[in-house]
Order: C-alpha cells, then structure tokens, then sequence
C-alpha cells in the first residue's frame, strides 16, 4: 500500500503561480496528475514516466504547467504558471505501480493522494 499526500493548493489571482507537491510513502513508477470539480468528472492534467524523460500534458495546460519528479526525494511536483480561472479544481495526485509510461485516465492509476484544492481568482 502506497499514501500519497498532496500539499501546495491555495487561492491565487488569476496570472499567478503554484507549486503543488506529492510525497508517495514508497516506491512508484509512472505518476500523474488529475483535477476535479464538483459533480464532474477526474480529469488527467499531466502525467510522468519514472526516469522523467516521458511527460504528456492535457492541451488545456500545456506551455502552462510543468509536471516533474525528484526520484532521490521521492517527490512529484506540478509547477502551475498562468494560472486561469478554469484551472480552479481539487487536485489529486497519483501513482501506478508496475508501469512506467503514464496513463491518461484515472482507472489507470493504483493510489490516490487526498487532493488538494487550487482556486484561482478573476
């Protein structure tokens, strides 16, 4: 069994930047991250191969986040830049195990983070 524990939410204007980070309580391979709002849908936001050296982004996001890992921390990481109104949502961490390239859609992933909520400000 695997925690994650996101942190990094808030509220910020829009134009303004976050940094969320999640800390797995052991080993993972692929990683992503996913958003939802209430009543809707998990949506993937981006997701990571274990080297780093794969990333796919949702196009919504692209040129505006950044997704990384610190495999020597143990660490995952969502740098938010830009940030829009519509970006508002829980954000969840997550992680498969046995498969490095990330997946795009929740059910592909083993374990959850909590979430974390960003609300950006017009």
């Amino acid at each position: 069994q695997v925690q994650l524990v996101e942190s990094g939410g808030g509220l910020v204007q829009a134009g303004g930047s976050l940094r969320l980070s999640c800390a797995p309580s052991g080993r993972t391979h692929a990683m992503a991250w996913f958003r939802q709002d209430p009543g809707k849908e998990r949506d993937f936001v981006a997701g990571i191969s274990w080297a780093g050296t794969i990333t796919y982004y949702t196009d919504s996001v692209k040129g505006r986040f950044t997704i990384s890992r610190d495999n020597a921390e143990n660490r995952l990481y969502l740098q938010m830049n830009n940030l829009k109104p519509e970006d508002t949502a829980v954000y969840y961490c997550a992680a498969l195990i046995g498969a490095n390239i990330p997946g795009r859609v929740a059910h592909d992933y083993d374990y959850w983070g909590q979430g974390t909520q960003v609300t950006v400000s017009s």
